[in-house]
């Protein structure tokens, strides 16, 4: 038995030589993609569930899909460009898959195979993370998060107004007033183009991709890559539609439009396009669409009708909308969608009209950030559990258990370093705001230490003197009979949130 157990110590101990001598793996992130720390994720969620409130105060329902898709689900529902940025797989089975692009498709593929489930009119919101092969840079990922809300089985376009609204309501929850959400409609787009004789649909989607650069590139390089072409800024030649000058100047003229008001633009608008039944019908919609926001008390500031707005993607069909930040320019539209009525009919031979759109998680966060929206968060713990001697971890557990059972959230400090020093030290780390302290005397007692750390924090902030700065620290811990713990905790925590508002 004792050359059994020598010899297992022995392979144990050449094992672990052999792990400590092998090649080390380095770590990194895949381009593209992004890692969420406790910072980040801790705002993030906050951020989340006020985005949901607004989504279920509006019958929106909670649902999910799979990240991987069928090729053949996603390819050509997003046009062309999408395609080449799809990230594809295969099964073990031998099936071409393909990870999710957005929401959207994934929800139309649902309404259609689960017809008896999904009866609409049918509403539903979705998180979570979709891919694309795009370019990273400063804000865009690969990997990124998308929030959704998406509304099938109308055509009237009073769901798009209530679209808007959530997407107004949604700044305001999260904390940003300033805003805009622009608004548009591809059958505004469609009439245009028709008018000067663009009629081709490879061309049609061209001139289309070309518009919803401008506010990326600016009204100069669009008036070229509408005609000839240009030459990007690493001088790759990018070319144009080809269009004449005086059609050029006409799209330009149009997307140019401006009026106070929303119902100001629609008459801007019927007075440049050709008059026809196209026209009327986009134009109708637009009546439409002004009026219900109206009835629905969205601010003339907050909604504005912008003829210069296409959006990228080849299924939208009536409406299109995105929100962006006047005060955070550089990160672009933060929300965005449109009616899409066609995109169902992929699946299904009778097609379901819907509408709807799309948080920019990630985009939104580093919005947020940017404009000091956020606090900077690192832990959602509100009361640290410490021990001093030879106190017994499992008064520690206690005590924590009796926390946590009242609504507090606490954790037991078990690092490796047990000085007071040390424990304080991992607190203020991580910014939590209160300190329980077992010492084996207040045990003895039935008292326990409370002390209030972020209060301590700020009136040390200012002190050089190091007994004063100590004698500071010691004003803002008191110790309580162990029956008023709680009632002591919550107090503090209280006063800390009071100051921090």
């Amino acid at each position: 038995m004792a050359r059994c157990g020598r010899h297992r110590y022995m392979q144990g101990d050449f094992m672990k030589d052999v792990e400590r001598n092998a090649p080390k793996v380095e770590a990194r992130t895949v381009k593209g993609c992004q890692d969420l720390l406790p910072e980040d994720m801790i705002p993030r969620k906050k951020v989340v569930r006020a985005i949901e409130d607004v989504f279920e105060r509006y019958g929106f329902l909670p649902i999910e899909t799979p990240a991987l898709e069928h090729l053949e689900t996603l390819l050509g529902a997003g046009g062309e460009e999408t395609n080449k940025e799809l990230f594809r797989l295969e099964s073990p089975e031998g099936d071409p898959i393909a990870l999710r692009f957005d929401m959207t498709v994934p929800f139309a593929r649902l309404l259609a195979q689960y017809p008896d489930k999904l009866k609409t009119p049918f509403r539903r919101y979705a998180c979570g993370p979709v891919w694309r092969a795009d370019k990273p840079g400063p804000g865009r990922f690969r990997q990124f998060t998308q929030f959704d809300i998406d509304a099938a089985g109308s055509e009237s376009a009073a769901v798009d107004a209530e679209i808007i609204a959530i997407m107004a309501e949604v700044m305001q929850a999260v904390g940003i007033g300033d805003f805009v959400v622009l608004v548009n409609n591809r059958k505004v787009v469609d009439a245009l183009l028709y008018g000067h004789n663009v009629r081709c649909p490879a061309r049609h989607k061209h001139v289309l991709r070309v518009i919803d650069k401008l506010a990326k590139v600016g009204i100069e390089n669009v008036r070229l890559e509408l005609g000839e072409g240009r030459m990007d800024e690493s001088g790759d030649p990018i070319p144009g539609v080809k269009l004449d000058k005086e059609t050029i100047d006409g799209l330009l003229s149009f997307l140019a439009i401006q009026a106070d008001t929303r119902h100001g633009i629609v008459e801007a608008m019927r007075a440049a396009l050709p008059p026809g039944e196209q026209t009327d019908a986009a134009m109708a919609e637009m009546d439409e669409l002004a009026s219900n926001l109206d009835a629905l008390g969205v601010d003339e500031k907050h909604a504005v009708f912008a003829p210069s707005l296409a959006r990228g993607l080849d299924y939208y069909t009536g409406p299109v909308f995105e929100t962006i930040l006047p005060n955070a320019p550089e990160f672009g539209s933060v929300m965005g969608g449109g009616r899409y009525n066609q995109l169902v009919a992929r699946f299904l031979e009778e097609p379901i009209p819907c509408t709807g759109m799309s948080v920019g998680l990630d985009r939104l966060m580093a919005a947020l950030r940017y404009l000091g929206v956020v606090p900077e968060e690192k832990t959602i713990v509100e009361a640290l559990v410490m021990t001093l001697g030879n106190v017994p971890v499992s008064e520690a557990m206690r005590v924590a258990a009796e926390l946590r059972g009242n609504g507090i959230c606490a954790e037991v400090y078990f690092g490796a370093k047990r000085s007071l020093k040390a424990q304080l030290s991992h607190a203020d780390r991580f910014g939590i705001p209160v300190a329980v302290i077992l010492g084996e005397d207040e045990l003895a007692q039935g008292m326990v230490s409370v002390k209030d750390l972020m209060a301590g924090k700020q009136q040390r902030a200012d002190i050089s003197d190091h007994d004063t700065y100590r004698k500071a620290g010691k004003a803002t811990q008191v110790t309580v009979p162990n029956t008023i713990l709680i009632d002591t905790v919550r107090n503090l925590l209280e006063h800390d949130r009071g100051q921090s508002e």
